[in-house]
Protein backbone atom coordinates (compact mmCIF):
# COMPACT_ATOMS: atom_id res chain seq x y z
CA UNK A 1 0.00 0.00 0.00
CA UNK A 2 1.36 3.41 -0.97
CA UNK A 3 2.09 6.03 1.64
CA UNK A 4 -0.75 8.55 1.80
CA UNK A 5 0.18 12.21 1.65
CA UNK A 6 -2.19 14.34 3.71
CA UNK A 7 -2.78 18.00 2.94
CA UNK A 8 -4.44 20.02 5.69
CA UNK A 9 -6.51 22.97 4.56
CA UNK A 10 -6.23 25.56 7.29
CA UNK A 11 -9.09 27.71 8.51
CA UNK A 12 -7.66 30.84 6.87
CA UNK A 13 -7.64 29.14 3.45
CA UNK A 14 -11.16 27.83 4.03
CA UNK A 15 -12.47 31.33 4.89
CA UNK A 16 -10.68 32.79 1.87
CA UNK A 17 -12.28 30.15 -0.39
CA UNK A 18 -15.77 30.85 0.99
CA UNK A 19 -15.27 34.58 0.42
CA UNK A 20 -14.13 33.82 -3.12
CA UNK A 21 -17.31 31.84 -3.77
CA UNK A 22 -19.43 34.63 -2.28
CA UNK A 23 -17.78 37.25 -4.51
CA UNK A 24 -18.33 35.10 -7.60
CA UNK A 25 -22.00 34.61 -6.71
CA UNK A 26 -22.44 38.33 -6.02
CA UNK A 27 -20.85 39.19 -9.39
CA UNK A 28 -23.08 36.77 -11.27
CA UNK A 29 -26.60 37.36 -12.49
CA UNK A 30 -27.70 34.18 -10.69
CA UNK A 31 -28.26 35.11 -7.06
CA UNK A 32 -29.78 32.11 -5.24
CA UNK A 33 -32.92 32.07 -3.13
CA UNK A 34 -31.40 29.25 -1.08
CA UNK A 35 -27.96 27.83 -0.42
CA UNK A 36 -28.19 24.03 -0.17
CA UNK A 37 -25.48 22.36 1.88
CA UNK A 38 -24.56 18.86 0.71
CA UNK A 39 -23.91 16.61 3.71
CA UNK A 40 -21.52 16.00 5.06
CA UNK A 41 -18.59 17.98 3.65
CA UNK A 42 -20.63 20.80 2.15
CA UNK A 43 -22.57 21.69 5.29
CA UNK A 44 -19.91 23.87 6.93
CA UNK A 45 -19.06 25.82 3.75
CA UNK A 46 -22.79 26.25 3.04
CA UNK A 47 -23.42 27.77 6.48
CA UNK A 48 -20.57 30.25 5.97
CA UNK A 49 -21.68 31.07 2.42
CA UNK A 50 -25.28 31.48 3.57
CA UNK A 51 -24.13 34.10 6.06
CA UNK A 52 -21.88 35.84 3.51
CA UNK A 53 -24.73 36.10 1.02
CA UNK A 54 -27.48 36.66 3.60
CA UNK A 55 -29.44 33.84 1.98
CA UNK A 56 -31.30 31.08 3.86
CA UNK A 57 -29.73 27.63 3.91
CA UNK A 58 -31.28 24.22 3.35
CA UNK A 59 -29.46 20.91 3.42
CA UNK A 60 -29.52 17.49 1.83
CA UNK A 61 -27.54 14.49 3.02
CA UNK A 62 -25.69 12.41 0.49
CA UNK A 63 -22.77 11.14 2.53
CA UNK A 64 -24.72 8.87 4.89
CA UNK A 65 -25.15 6.29 2.11
CA UNK A 66 -28.57 5.48 3.58
CA UNK A 67 -30.57 4.27 0.58
CA UNK A 68 -33.15 6.83 -0.64
CA UNK A 69 -32.54 9.09 2.38
CA UNK A 70 -31.94 12.24 0.33
CA UNK A 71 -34.47 11.46 -2.40
CA UNK A 72 -37.51 12.98 -0.67
CA UNK A 73 -35.56 16.15 0.05
CA UNK A 74 -34.37 16.33 -3.55
CA UNK A 75 -37.98 16.07 -4.73
CA UNK A 76 -38.89 19.02 -2.50
CA UNK A 77 -35.90 20.97 -3.79
CA UNK A 78 -36.91 20.24 -7.39
CA UNK A 79 -40.39 21.54 -6.61
CA UNK A 80 -38.86 24.78 -5.35
CA UNK A 81 -37.14 25.27 -8.72
CA UNK A 82 -40.42 24.62 -10.53
CA UNK A 83 -41.91 27.40 -8.40
CA UNK A 84 -39.13 29.68 -9.70
CA UNK A 85 -36.73 29.53 -6.75
CA UNK A 86 -33.00 29.42 -7.47
CA UNK A 87 -30.82 26.93 -5.60
CA UNK A 88 -27.08 26.93 -5.10
CA UNK A 89 -25.83 23.50 -3.96
CA UNK A 90 -22.57 23.75 -2.01
CA UNK A 91 -20.02 21.00 -1.37
CA UNK A 92 -16.44 21.04 -0.16
CA UNK A 93 -14.90 19.29 -3.16
CA UNK A 94 -15.87 18.01 -6.57
CA UNK A 95 -13.37 15.17 -6.73
CA UNK A 96 -14.61 12.20 -8.78
CA UNK A 97 -17.86 13.98 -9.61
CA UNK A 98 -20.04 11.22 -8.21
CA UNK A 99 -21.94 13.40 -5.75
CA UNK A 100 -22.54 16.25 -8.19
CA UNK A 101 -23.63 13.83 -10.94
CA UNK A 102 -26.04 12.04 -8.59
CA UNK A 103 -27.60 15.28 -7.37
CA UNK A 104 -28.00 16.63 -10.91
CA UNK A 105 -29.51 13.33 -12.05
CA UNK A 106 -32.02 13.26 -9.19
CA UNK A 107 -32.97 16.90 -9.67
CA UNK A 108 -33.54 16.25 -13.39
CA UNK A 109 -35.52 13.09 -12.64
CA UNK A 110 -37.73 15.12 -10.30
CA UNK A 111 -38.41 17.74 -12.97
CA UNK A 112 -36.21 20.53 -11.62
CA UNK A 113 -35.84 23.63 -13.75
CA UNK A 114 -32.21 23.27 -14.85
CA UNK A 115 -31.45 27.00 -15.02
CA UNK A 116 -32.55 27.35 -11.37
CA UNK A 117 -29.98 24.80 -10.13
CA UNK A 118 -26.30 25.63 -9.73
CA UNK A 119 -23.37 23.98 -7.96
CA UNK A 120 -20.47 25.56 -6.10
CA UNK A 121 -17.46 23.91 -4.46
CA UNK A 122 -14.41 25.08 -2.62
CA UNK A 123 -12.13 22.77 -4.64
CA UNK A 124 -12.83 21.46 -8.13
CA UNK A 125 -10.88 18.58 -9.67
CA UNK A 126 -10.44 19.51 -13.33
CA UNK A 127 -10.48 15.75 -14.12
CA UNK A 128 -13.89 15.22 -12.49
CA UNK A 129 -16.64 13.54 -14.51
CA UNK A 130 -19.07 16.29 -13.40
CA UNK A 131 -18.73 20.02 -13.81
CA UNK A 132 -19.70 22.71 -11.33
CA UNK A 133 -20.77 26.30 -11.95
CA UNK A 134 -18.65 28.11 -9.35
CA UNK A 135 -15.39 27.13 -7.70
CA UNK A 136 -12.97 28.86 -5.40
CA UNK A 137 -9.95 26.85 -6.53
CA UNK A 138 -9.13 24.06 -8.97
CA UNK A 139 -6.89 21.03 -8.51
CA UNK A 140 -5.65 18.42 -10.96
CA UNK A 141 -5.86 14.89 -9.55
CA UNK A 142 -3.41 13.70 -12.20
CA UNK A 143 -0.85 15.87 -10.38
CA UNK A 144 -2.10 16.21 -6.78
CA UNK A 145 -2.89 12.81 -5.24
CA UNK A 146 -2.90 14.02 -1.64
CA UNK A 147 -5.80 13.37 0.72
CA UNK A 148 -7.28 16.77 1.53
CA UNK A 149 -8.34 17.40 5.12
CA UNK A 150 -10.72 20.31 5.67
CA UNK A 151 -10.80 21.98 9.11
CA UNK A 152 -13.96 20.12 10.23
CA UNK A 153 -12.49 16.77 9.15
CA UNK A 154 -9.39 17.42 11.25
CA UNK A 155 -11.65 17.01 14.29
CA UNK A 156 -11.73 13.26 13.60
CA UNK A 157 -9.09 10.85 14.80
CA UNK A 158 -6.08 10.10 12.60
CA UNK A 159 -7.28 6.48 12.43
CA UNK A 160 -10.61 7.63 10.97
CA UNK A 161 -8.87 9.92 8.49
CA UNK A 162 -6.57 7.06 7.42
CA UNK A 163 -9.55 4.71 7.05
CA UNK A 164 -11.44 7.21 4.88
CA UNK A 165 -8.40 7.83 2.69
CA UNK A 166 -7.75 4.10 2.26
CA UNK A 167 -11.40 3.42 1.40
CA UNK A 168 -10.91 5.11 -1.99
CA UNK A 169 -7.48 3.92 -3.20
CA UNK A 170 -8.16 4.87 -6.83
CA UNK A 171 -8.35 8.53 -5.79
CA UNK A 172 -4.79 8.32 -4.47
CA UNK A 173 -3.25 6.06 -7.12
Amino acid sequence: MAQIEFTHIDNESFISDVKSLAKKVENSNEYPDFVVGVGRGGLVPAVYLSHCLNVPMLSVDHSSKVFDFADELLLKLAQLTIAGRKLLFVDDINDSGGTIAYLRQMMDKNGAVTQNVRFAVLLDNIRSKARVDITARSIDRDVDKSWLIFPWEAMGSQDTINEEANSIPERLA
